[in-house]
């Protein structure tokens, strides 16, 4: 772990299986809480896993049958794979009750990283993550799902770089209906990296989570 601010320490923790990465939120989520370490933000990548917040409906999970992780933050289903950097800041708020406005930072700096590839996304009002609307139509290209408990946040954001989006054709992505997924290395039309991406992130990150932690 290295200090990336005097209030926020990053962990890299390259491919984590889900379950134990949830371990290690909850585990930091309770030691920030008790003001026993600083803020943090943990950068990675999951093997393939189904998670589904609180508001997934059950019609909304894999038409196959594959395993689904119940979890307790925001959102609905979604599909976490390598290729997809997947970011959880665990930090603790200024004004804890604005959950809306901390998840409109982070989209903002997803939105500012993905700039500086070229990549012109937006936010979508009525719909968390991070789109892609033009002549093309309407494409998601990062999840958001947030928990806030004792005024500290838990789980996050992923973003696709280079995963296989084909996992997105078994569920109900996020809930909504016939919604396209799409990534950097299809807007790019090229080969691209987790290691290209992750330090560009994690620079707007780093900013964005100093504006709204404390």
């Amino acid at each position: 772990m290295t200090a990336a601010t005097a209030s926020l320490a990053l962990t890299k923790a390259g491919l984590v299986d889900y379950e134990r990465a949830l371990e290690l939120q909850r585990s930091l989520h309770a030691e920030i809480a008790e003001n026993q370490r600083p803020n943090t933000l943990l950068l990675l990548q999951h093997p393939p896993v189904y998670t589904a917040g609180r508001r997934t409906l059950e019609s909304e999970k894999p038409s196959d049958g594959s395993p689904v992780i119940n979890v307790d933050r925001g959102g609905k289903i979604t599909f976490h794979g390598p290729g997809q950097l997947v970011g959880y800041p665990i930090v603790r708020l200024k004004n804890p009750n604005d959950v809306v406005g901390f998840v409109r930072e982070i989209e903002l700096a997803l939105i500012a990283a993905l700039k500086e590839f070229g990549i012109l996304a937006v936010q979508f009002e009525g719909n968390s993550g991070v789109w892609l609307r033009d002549e093309k139509g309407d494409r998601k290209i990062a999840a958001i799902g947030i928990r806030v408990a004792k005024g500290v946040t838990m789980h996050g954001f992923a973003l696709n770089v280079n995963p296989d989006l084909t996992a997105f054709n078994q569920i109900v992505a996020c809930g909504i209906p016939d919604v396209v997924t799409t990534s950097m290395a299809i807007e790019l039309g090229r080969g691209i990296t987790i290691a290209e991406v992750a330090p560009i992130v994690e620079q707007h990150l780093v900013n964005a989570l100093g504006r709204v932690s404390i």
